[in-house]
């Protein structure tokens, strides 16, 4: 049977797992301390912007933007991504007789929040830690909170190239659009993850992201999500983006579908649950500013 046990309290904590992860950079020598103080901080951040609209015929809008904000100074990173997608029809409608009107549907929404602290320990080697919070009700998911830790390797790390891999133990306390009783919202996980860069020139580099999500309560249940993308700088700051990103879950949660019974009288309605697609696909073209 799902257990329930507060998600929201339960995501509150996990968020707190990225601030006090930076503990262990704060609590210094004073000697070290002041030499930090004094250089000065390394802030940058990314943001990314896609919109789409349609009229006439056809009606829809499409919006979609990611950010990043990092601080780095070294040894120490922090990373805090934000970003969500969110897509609106405008259909014809009977309203009255001949009257014709107009409704709007969201097809397509899903939003996320994660942040992570890293720690370099070798040029080779680093440990990191954060939290994430996800939201794609579309693919059933109400809430996702997720905490992780682990190390991780430097494989390669120059101007051209860059690749490392992560492996980490997770907390998931998941909350569906429609509850399974035959799943638990709460699990421990393993995490092995990669972020590979390659620069063909000073104007367009290509990436590949990789995150492989296992549930050791039930290993069957696991996640991927893969993004490939390019970018083509046309100033200093402002670049184009592609990407095109699979999220698969070998084991879906639950839909659902609302059809009409016609029987004389009433008219009646009837819900019908069914699982979810195991792939979804997002294809994005973004202007990226670089600040």
């Amino acid at each position: 049977m799902r257990h329930r046990t507060g998600l929201v309290s339960v995501g509150s904590l996990l968020f707190l797992l990225t601030a006090t992860t930076l503990a262990p950079a704060l609590a210094q020598d004073p000697p070290a301390a002041a030499a930090e103080a004094a250089a000065p901080s390394a802030w940058a951040d990314t943001a990314e912007l896609a919109y789409v609209v349609t009229s006439g015929n056809s009606q829809s809008s499409t919006l979609g933007f990611k950010n990043t904000l990092t601080w780095k100074v070294a040894p120490s990173t922090f990373e805090l991504k934000a970003g969500g997608i969110r897509v609106e029809t405008t259909d014809r409608v009977v309203v009255t007789g001949p009257t014709i009107g107009e409704t709007s549907t969201t097809s397509a929404e899903n939003y996320f929040l994660a942040g992570r602290y890293d720690h370099t320990l070798s040029p080779k080697t680093f440990w990191f830690a954060g939290s994430g919070w996800e939201r794609n009700r579309f693919a059933g998911i109400d809430h996702r909170y997720t905490g992780f830790g682990g190390v991780g390797n430097v494989w390669h790390d120059s101007d051209h190239l860059k690749f490392r891999t992560d492996y980490a133990v997770t907390f998931t306390a998941q909350e569906d659009v429609i509850s399974d009783p035959a799943v638990d919202d709460t699990f421990v996980g393993l995490r092995f993850s990669w972020k590979y860069l390659h620069k063909f020139n000073d104007s367009t580099s290509y990436g590949n992201d990789l995150v492989l999500d296992e549930n050791l309560g039930e290993t069957s249940d696991w996640r991927g999500d893969m993004v490939n993308w390019l970018t083509v700088a046309m100033t200093k700051r402002v670049a184009l983006k592609v990407s095109l990103q699979w999220l698969y879950d070998n084991q879906p949660s639950l839909g659902s579908v609302t059809e009409t019974i016609d029987v004389v009288p009433p008219v009646g309605l009837t819900t019908v649950t069914y699982q979810l697609d195991k792939l979804d696909t997002v294809f994005t073209t973004s202007l990226v500013i670089n600040l």
